[in-house]
């Protein structure tokens, strides 16, 4: 795709959207990892709906590593894969507190040290707390990158690279979340709603429905 195209398309993106964020509800860096952790293989719904309690009852890494495992499972068990999760959170928590105060570090080699969090999570949090020009490539933006032409590539670090050098540095910091969000609710899996999609006349898909 050429980067004419390219900046047209994060054009009307930001057009239609100036200020994107995550759907997750979160009120402190360290929740939002929690949820980050938890919305893998998960909706944001889903994930939004079970830390209400659990934030409620234990905001704060400090308080997420008391409650242990086990409780932990008692506010998660909604959500997929949930007994993982509860072990990767309940383990997360207490190197937080133990080595960083409790805080969520800005820094990729120490996020990516702490159990449940990957590439992808570590990009969110140094995108969305940090605001760092990074882009987490989930399956949402992975489709889209491939679909459309915008970033084809056979995994998710080629996606990730490929989307890197290719969006204009002044669309990057909120790239992420045009992507995630366009591919949530218009390029979708199954059957994407390509007679309302705003960048429709730009994509290359070949198999587009207007």
């Amino acid at each position: 795709m050429s980067p004419k195209k390219i900046r047209a398309i994060f054009e009307r993106l930001c057009k239609a959207c100036p200020e994107p964020t995550t759907e997750l509800e979160y009120a402190t860096p360290f929740q939002l990892l929690v949820a980050v952790i938890l919305s893998a293989q998960a909706t944001d719904k889903g994930v939004n709906l079970a830390t209400r309690a659990l934030f409620r009852d234990a905001p704060t890494a400090k308080k997420i590593a008391a409650l242990g495992e086990e409780k932990l499972k008692d506010y998660i068990n909604t959500i997929g894969l949930y007994p993982t999760k509860a072990k990767n959170i309940a383990a997360m928590a207490k190197i937080l507190v133990l080595r960083h105060g409790g805080e969520v570090p800005h820094d990729r080699a120490a996020l990516e040290e702490l159990p449940g969090v990957g590439r992808k999570t570590a990009n969110v949090i140094l995108n969305t707390i940090f605001h760092e020009p990074v882009i987490a490539v989930d399956t949402h933006i992975f489709r889209l990158s491939n679909r459309t032409g915008l970033a084809p590539g056979r995994d998710v670090k080629a996606v990730e690279e490929k989307l890197t050098r290719a969006i204009p540095k002044d669309f990057r910091l909120h790239a992420h979340h045009w992507l995630i969000l366009h591919g949530r609710y218009v390029c979708k899996a199954r059957k994407p709603e390509c007679h309302r999609c705003l960048i429709h006349d730009l994509c290359e898909f070949p198999e587009k429905n207007v």
